[in-house]
Order: structure tokens, then sequence, then C-alpha cells
């Protein structure tokens, strides 16, 4: 009994104590646990970048926050996370946090099999038919004594006076005449009437000479056809000789229209398409013509190639220098593989675009381009149907995956490696509001024209290096601003040294101002 009250009491002493022991040590129990919780938070926040690193220039690194020598905020670089996807683990890819996506505006476009339009649009200049024209010169010595027509474009009609010249020569041609008639010699008037042919004599004019049998001291020419004076070479007065262009009589009943296409375009290409052509003055009205014409050689300038169109004109509003907007219709097309036109980033050695590969991995690859129309090109290798491809803010993801990229299009069937997941590079960049505003940024460096296209406004130049960005030269496409105009960029040329300003913009290298060597800003 008294054994089983000492146990009872031991037992009740022994609560008394935990109960005490809890009551001033149970705090410190609960306060080590959630000293736990932060050491994870300490872990956490010790996953700090490897470095920063500027946007357009992934070689330049620093060890803490700063500005790149562009001016733009340096983009921490986290190293790769494990939990990344195989198919990031290509060389070149390089993976962008959602909200970066979101802020840059990156959009995609499927690459799909479609017909590429047949139709062309292009601009081109109204000229003469110069199948019509008649250039109008003297076969006998003399001087302009009469000229019934003052300006050149003055309009004239079929049998009018034109000028009347007095010529020693047809003068004595016609005394030749006059006496053979008198000798009643049918041998020497066909001989002396074919000499007076010989020397142009207008018909008007012999009949003249047959029906007064005197001699025309001055005789007076004709315009052989309607038209308008292309050109005009004399005034009252002249002395002229054989070999001279007295002027020069063009018909407006029909006209011809010299346009550019791009070269990849030439296959869509031969005589007899139907044309339609648009004129500013009369935009309510449409001429339909055909192709008449295919330059066998491409303009050293713009690289384009030149078609002759024609038109007819019975009511002669179409006037020779007038600009025109055509449209052809090519030849159709079969399927082919099309992106859009601004997926594509042309380097001037190399033809790129920027693959999604889905999880925010984006790569650049190299491709092998075809035609194109005014929307989509044709790409003849390096992708395939369906896959992703970035149409807007693909120069930035490209400035990063191409430093490491083997511009390999992703083979999803190959096994993959540590070594090979260690090849990627991961561009974690922060969400920021002002993302866009660090795209405009402008330098103006000097370079060498390779080679430029005035109608779609694009050039390719090798540039110098750029010093306040510590780039060093490079071969790029850039395109002209809205501010620069069409005839200030007639002026360039292959080869021509220029310096230029250009500026970064919505993924586009935008040349705002420019001049030639020893010469000023265009």
């Amino acid at each position: 009994m008294k054994t089983i009250i000492s146990v009872v009491v031991a037992f009740i002493l022994g609560g008394i104590i935990a109960i005490g022991l809890y009551a001033q040590f149970g705090n410190h129990f609960i306060t080590d646990d959630k000293a736990s919780n932060h050491s994870q938070l300490d872990a956490g926040e010790q996953n700090k970048p490897l470095y920063w690193v500027a946007p357009m220039d992934p070689n330049f690194r620093q060890d803490k926050p700063g500005k790149s020598p562009m001016g733009m905020d340096l983009i921490p670089f986290y190293g790769e996370k494990s939990g990344d996807s195989d198919m990031a683990a290509q060389a070149g890819a390089i993976k962008v946090s959602p909200d970066v996506v979101n802020n840059l505006g990156v959009r995609t476009a499927h690459a799909r099999m479609a017909k590429l339009e047949n139709t062309i649009h292009t601009v081109g200049y109204i000229g003469y038919n110069e199948d019509t024209i008649v250039h109008m010169h003297p076969r006998v010595e003399g001087w302009v004594d009469a000229l019934y027509v003052s300006t050149a474009g003055e309009a004239v009609t079929k049998g009018q006076k034109i000028y009347g010249i007095y010529s020693p020569q047809l003068v004595s041609a016609q005394e030749e005449y006059l006496l053979a008639k008198k000798r009643n010699s049918a041998v020497l008037v066909d001989a002396a009437r074919q000499r007076l042919r010989a020397l142009h004599m207008p018909k008007q004019a012999m009949d003249q000479l047959n029906s007064s049998n005197k001699v025309l001291q001055s005789v007076t020419f004709y315009a052989p056809q309607s038209g308008v004076l292309e050109q005009l070479k004399i005034r009252h007065g002249y002395y002229v000789k054989p070999g001279d262009t007295l002027m020069s009589i063009a018909s407006l009943d029909e006209v011809w229209v010299e346009a550019e296409v791009f070269q990849q375009q030439a296959g869509l290409l031969k005589r007899g398409l139907l044309v339609t052509m648009n004129v500013g003055y009369l935009p309510e009205q449409q001429w339909r013509g055909q192709l008449d014409y295919i330059y066998p050689s491409l303009d050293k300038t713009t690289r384009a190639l030149r078609v002759r169109l024609r038109f007819d004109n019975p009511h002669r509003q179409l006037k020779p220098n007038m600009f025109a907007d055509i449209t052809i219709e090519g030849e159709a097309s079969n399927k082919v593989l099309l992106v859009p036109r601004e997926a594509v980033i042309r380097t001037g050695r190399q033809d790129r675009v920027v693959l999604a590969l889905g999880d925010g991995y984006f790569k650049s690859v190299e491709v092998k381009l075809g035609r194109m129309d005014s929307d989509f090109i044709e790409i003849a290798d390096g992708l395939k149907e369906d896959d992703d491809v970035v149409t807007s803010a693909q120069f930035l993801l490209d400035s990063q995956s191409s430093i490491s990229s083997d511009f390999v299009r992703m083979d999803h069937s190959s096994n993959l490696t540590m070594s090979q997941m260690n090849t990627m590079t991961v561009m974690e960049v922060p969400a920021r509001a002002d993302t866009e505003n660090t795209l405009h940024q402008q330098a103006t460096v000097s370079g060498i024209i390779n080679e430029i296209n005035a109608i779609a406004r694009t050039v390719n130049i090798s540039r110098g290096p750029i010093e306040k960005w510590q780039r060093g030269p490079a071969t790029m496409d850039f395109i002209f601003s809205e501010q620069l105009s069409s005839q200030e960029i007639k002026k360039l040329k292959a080869g021509s040294d220029i310096t230029f300003t250009f500026e970064l913009h919505d993924g586009e290298f935008v040349i705002t101002a420019l001049s030639l060597a020893d010469e000023a800003a265009l």
C-alpha cells in the first residue's frame, strides 16, 4: 500500500515539474522553430545574382548594379536553375521571365505552309512610248528661215507646219527637175524627182513645184505625226546640216511605265501579265495594262529588277514623269514555308530568326530565305511548320542568344548531356516599367554602304566602331527614318562613304540623319 502511494505521489510531482518546465521554456521552443524558418529565408536571400550584365552587350559585366555604356540598367544574372526544361539545354538558349516578356511586348507567330502572295506592289514613272518617237533630221545644209513652233512640250498635229529651210542644195535640185520637165525627158524627170525625194522634199512642196513650175527658195516641212514636241533644238536663223537633230515628236496615245521589283520576286514575272495603275491626281480612276518587257539586268544602285509596262492613254490624261502606284498580278506559287517579314534579322552575312522554345526560352537560329511579298518571306531552310518565331523585340533576344548560339535548329530527339546543360545562358531580366524606354538609344558613326534598296528604304552598311558603347566594327542592316525623303536616299549608292546617326526603335536600327563624305548633312 505504501508502495502504491509513493508511486502516485512521484507521478503527481513529475507532472507538476513538467508543467513548470513548459511554462518556463515553452516560449523558447516556439522561438527556435521560428528561427528555423528565418534561417530558410536567409538561405533564399543568399541566392544572389552571380553578376550584372548589360542588356545589349553580354560581354559587359559588373559585380553590382549600375548602368551599361549605353545608359541602360544592368540586368542581374542568376545562373542556371535546376528546374529548367531539357529543351533549354541547347547552345545559345536563353530564358526570360514572364514579366519581362510582357514588358518588352514580345510577340510570336507560327511558321506556316501557304502560297506566297503573287501580287506585286511597287511604284513607277510614266514616260513616252519610245517606239512612237519621231526624230526630225535635215538631209541638206541650210538655214532655218521659218519656225512655226516655239517650245518643247507643245502639242502638234499631223501635217502641221513645223519649220522652213533655205538650202542651196534643194534649190539646185529643183532647178534640175524643172529643166528635165522642159526637155520632156522621162528618164531625166524621174531621176530629178528621185533626187528630190532623197533630199526629203515634202509632198506639199513637190505639188507646189509641179503646179507653179517655180523654184521654192524656202521649203516648208510638216509634222509626220500628232503628239507633243519631246525636244526642240532649233531657233529661227539656225544653220543646220545632215545629222543634226532638229526636234522630236512623241505620241501620247500610249505610254510606257518603268517600275522596279525586288529580285526575289523575279520568278513571279513574265511578259503579258495583267497590270493595274493609279496616279495621285486622279485617285478614282484606274488604268489597266500589261507587262511588256523584263530588263535583263538589275539596277546597280537599288539591286532591283526593272520592268516596262504599257498603258493605253486615249484621252492623254497620263503625262510623262508622273509618279504611279503599280500592282502586278504575278504568277501563282506553290505552298511554301512562310514567316512574317519582321521576324527575320538580316545582318548582311547571315539571316536569323529567334525561336520561341516555350517556358520562357528563346534561341537564335540561322535560316535561308527565299522569295518575299509585302507581309511574308519564304524560309527555304532552318525552320519547320508550326515553329514559333518572335516578331517583336527579337533584336534584344538575339543579341544575348547569338553570343553562345550554334545557330543550329533545335533537335528535340537528341539526348542531352550535363556538359550541354552547362552551355545554357539564362537571362533573368527584372520587370521594370521603363524597359521600353531603354530601347531608344542613339549613336553617330561612319561606314560604307554595301547595298541599298530605295523602294524598301533599307540599306546594308559596314559601320565603324562605336566607342561610347564599346562596340567593334560590324556589318548591319538599317532602315531609313520617315524624315529622310526619297530624293535624299536616291543620292546614295553602293560604295558611298557616309556618316550617319541611328537609333534602336522597336527592334529596328533606324537612320535618322546622314551625310556623304565632303557634303553637308542630308
